[in-house]
Order: structure tokens, then C-alpha cells, then sequence
């Protein structure tokens, strides 16, 4: 009952859908899975765009995918056979790879993701140099969104070198010593040395660097108890050196060198440094999928395709601050349809709010989707 009832409301969508079709779509693999069927259809090309638009209202998939790659013969069943010939650069955003995944509600797991994506895309701006008319980001339908860069310099790219650049973005392998400079000075009889930091560097370098200075300068602001709690928080730091690091702060001068990026200002700055850069590394770094980036064969979802987890369209996303999937990516309407809510939940959609409880209730078609592809409901 529940996959008929989707079916019929995907196969309305799909008699005129909004599909974003990808560059090259003629060399690229494509792939779909039915309603009631577990299979994946693959190896299926379109030498038209009107041929994958009749494929998906005859079809109705419940899931449809394209290869990031491009193939002299993409619906060859061997790989080798396909003849590869290169492949976007994707990354993957899920919200379910997530610190505590499992304790977040669908709404804050789509916005804290979203904070990964634009950590993300700092990286491939600023540090990679990947302009952003070569970029273009996805919603992916879920929980997550993903990201195509389509610059040309990727396409050849193999599986290492993909795999590298994610473990710059995830921060693998950063040094100590890359970020911090040791310089050796004379205190009288005795040698000592000064650390400092460039924030205008750029790379981890810097952003590791400016994220300190701005670190000290947000907790000389806190209040005392706040300001605490927070250095407390780093691995290793009890209350007394708490203490001593927060009265530094309040030392106008010794902000100003800060500032300047020499952070040696007493001793206890010196044994904080490397459980604070830890711990800023990791706020720092973007989380994304390691296995799809560096994957050059990779099927991903079809821009303007439907998810069968959600009935959420597969959506373009131009403005990430104000992109709201729960807004953006409904495409169904408001005649109100009977459902028997099995699971209680609470979601906001198109500007309302529903907290629905176990039994049997009326809602917007937009909700009855959302909520019978969740298995939160059942069609009555």
C-alpha cells in the first residue's frame, strides 16, 4: 500500500520533472532502482535527453543514479569494456557520518551538515584554487548534499590522488611543526625559544593560526566562569592553569603579540598549544565521505530525481546560507491526504510545523510523503 501510494505521487512528478542534466550526460553510466525491487538497473545510457525522461515516467524509479565518470561506451556490462575516460570530483556530505548522528533530529542533521559543506567549500576555493563556476553543489534528497567540482584539471585524476585531497581537507598527517615555528633566543646565561604562528599564511598554516588568535581573543571576552569552563575543555588543561591563562589575557600588550602571532606568553600558553591545536584542527576540518571521492567510477544521485528515503527532490542548491531542503526541496502540494502515523515525529516543512502522534491524521501531500518514505506513517 505504502510503495503504491509513492509510486503513483513520484510517477506524477516524473510526467514533467525538473532534471538537471549533467555535462556530457550522453558518456555517462546511469543506473535506477524500482519500487519493490532491491536490483540496481545499471549500465543503461541515453544518447538523448528525451529517452532518460521517458525511461523515468515508464519507469518510475525509486532511486536514480549517474556515474561521476565518462565512458566511450557507458551501458557496456564490463567496466573495462566501458572504456573510462575521467571523472568529476564528488564529495560526499552525509549527516548520518556525524559525531552523535544518531541523537540528532532530521533538522539539526541537515544544518549541521550543512556547516560541513561550507567548510568544504572554503577548502576547495582557498586552498585549492577551484573557481566556483566549477563547482556546483547538490541537496542530495537525504541527509546530506554533495558536491561536483568539474574543473578540468580533476577529470584524469586516479583513486590516490582523490584520496589526497581528502586527507588534506580532513587534516591527516598535519605536523606540529608546519604550524608552529620554533625560534631559539638568549635570556641571559640560558636559551630559550619564542613560538609563533602566521596568520597570513596560507593553507592549514594559517587557518590553524588565525583560528588561535581568534580562540584567545573570544575567551579574554568571556566571562571569568564561562572563560573556564571552555579552556577546561582541552585535553590535559585543569582549572589552575585555567586560571593563570585567562589573567594573562587581560594583559593588553600580551593580546597585541597574540595578535601579532607570537603565543609564548608564559609558560602555561607553551603546554596548551598542541592539545589546542588538536582540538582546533578538528573544528576545523570538513567531514566527507572518503570512499565516494576517491572512487572514479562513482554513481551518484541525479540532480532533479527523487529520494525514495524522503520524496525530496535532488536540488541545486545556488545560495547555501539560505537554502532550507525542507523548503526548497518539497515538490509535492497541499490537498490533504489520510495517513496512520506509526512512529511520532515533529518536522517543520514549508514554513510549518507538525508534531504528529501515533493514529490517524489529515495532512499536506508534502508531509504524507515524507512521512510514509520515512516509515513514520503508513496511507490510510
Amino acid at each position: 500500500m505504502n510503495q503504491k501510494f509513492l509510486k503513483k505521487k513520484f510517477y506524477l512528478y516524473y510526467l514533467n520533472p525538473k532534471i538537471d542534466f549533467p555535462s556530457r550526460y550522453e558518456r555517462r553510466e546511469y543506473a535506477f532502482i524500482h519500487f519493490g525491487e532491491e536490483t540496481m538497473h545499471r549500465h543503461i545510457s541515453f544518447n538523448a535527453k528525451e529517452k532518460l525522461l521517458d525511461y523515468l515516467k515508464v519507469n518510475v524509479p525509486m532511486h536514480s543514479y549517474y556515474s561521476s565518470a565518462y565512458y566511450q561506451n557507458p551501458s557496456a556490462d564490463n567496466m573495462n569494456e566501458k572504456k573510462w575516460m575521467g571523472a568529476d570530483l564528488i564529495f560526499d556530505l552525509d549527516a548520518d557520518d556525524l559525531p552523535s548522528a544518531d541523537k540528532l533530529t532530521y533538522e539539526e542533521a541537515l544544518e549541521k551538515i550543512k556547516r560541513e559543506l561550507m567548510k568544504l567549500l572554503d577548502f576547495l576555493i582557498e586552498d585549492f584554487g577551484f573557481d566556483e563556476k566549477n563547482i556546483t553543489v547538490y541537496f542530495s534528497g537525504h541527509r546530506g548534499y554533495h558536491c561536483h567540482v568539474t574543473d578540468k584539471r580533476v577529470l584524469e585524476l586516479g583513486s590516490q590522488e582523490r584520496r589526497e585531497i581528502v586527507d588534506y581537507i580532513m587534516a591527516r598527517g598535519l605536523e606540529l611543526k608546519e604550524i608552529i615555528k620554533e625560534r631559539p633566543i638568549q635570556k641571559g646565561k640560558f636559551l630559550d625559544k619564542t613560538l609563533e604562528i602566521n596568520p597570513e599564511k596560507g593553507g592549514w598554516k594559517g587557518r590553524i593560526a588565525r583560528a588561535i588568535i581568534k580562540f584567545f581573543k573570544e575567551i579574554k571576552e568571556m566571562e571569568r566562569e564561562k572563560a573556564l569552563q571552555e579552556l577546561e575543555k582541552i585535553h590535559g588543561i585543569g582549572r589552575k592553569m585555567a586560571e593563570k591563562i585567562y589573567d594573562v589575557l587581560h594583559d593588553e600588550r600580551k593580546i597585541e603579540r597574540i595578535e601579532e602571532g607570537k603565543i609564548d606568553q608564559a609558560t602555561e600558553f607553551k603546554k596548551i598549544i598542541k592539545p589546542l591545536i588538536k582540538k582546533i584542527a578538528i573544528s576545523l576540518y570538513s567531514q566527507t565521505d572518503e570512499p565516494v571521492t576517491a572512487d572514479i567510477k562513482r554513481l551518484i544521485r541525479l540532480p532533479g530525481s527523487l529520494h525514495g528515503k524522503t520524496g525530496l527532490k535532488v536540488t541545486k542548491v545556488s545560495n547555501i546560507e539560505e537554502f532550507n531542503p525542507l523548503n526548497d526541496a518539497v515538490v509535492f502540494g497541499d490537498d490533504m491526504v489520510k495517513i496512520k502515523v506509526e512512529k511520532p515525529f515533529k518536522i517543520k516543512m514549508k514554513e510549518e510545523k507538525y508534531e504528529l502522534k501515533k493514529g490517524i491524521v489529515k495532512v499536506p501531500e508534502y508531509v504524507a510523503v515524507f512521512a510514509i518514505a520515512r516509515n513514520f506513517a503508513t496511507h490510510s
